[in-house]
């Protein structure tokens, strides 16, 4: 049976109260030991980050919610800055929610900083806001699933929309992902 964390900490400390380090460093080693890990380089390109997004439907891999092609809602913020606006390095106080809601990115299964690969198979579609709540964690560790990819013929992430808009105003010059 696994032991719960709280009480490890709690049998640890008892340990030490009683001048006993090598019990307390036994069952750090054996009930909650510390792992270290390999940390391998991040690195895909915009075409490998849009190739994810159209793989997976442009859905969140963890909710299963739509998401959205990230020019689109640049080109909101071409129209209303003020409104709706956008800040290049993401400052939560100057960026509108939707991007952190909608935009999709990749974020690795298994975590990089955990020994994870940046590699194609462990690569999947979120938010930009559940990509910063996972952050360094397994889906295991908090209790996540992992939702099927979408269908691009039945959700675009509303690309046909992006490219109508493009086509209208060519002057658009905001649209990066």
């Amino acid at each position: 049976m696994k032991k719960e964390k709280s009480a490890i900490i709690s049998n640890i400390i008892t340990k030490l109260l009683v001048d006993d380090k090598e019990s307390a460093k036994k069952i750090i080693s054996t009930d909650y030991p510390h792992k270290s890990f390999d940390i391998h380089k991040r690195s895909y390109t915009i075409a490998q980050k849009i190739e994810q997004f159209l793989k997976d439907g442009f859905v969140d891999r963890y909710t299963g919610e739509r998401l959205l092609n990230p020019g689109i809602l640049k080109v909101i913020s071409s129209y209303f800055p003020n409104e709706f606006p956008f800040q290049s390095h993401w400052k939560m106080s100057e960026t509108h929610i939707a991007y952190w809601d909608l935009i999709p990115t990749i974020d690795h299964i298994y975590p990089i900083a955990k020994g994870g690969y940046d590699n194609k198979d462990n690569w999947v579609t979120t938010s930009m806001k559940n990509n910063s709540i996972k952050s360094n964690y397994t889906i295991d560790e908090i209790r996540w699933t992992l939702y099927p990819p979408g269908n691009i013929s039945n959700w675009d992430g509303l690309t046909a929309l992006l490219i109508k808009i493009v086509e209208k105003n060519r002057n658009f010059s905001v649209i990066h992902i």
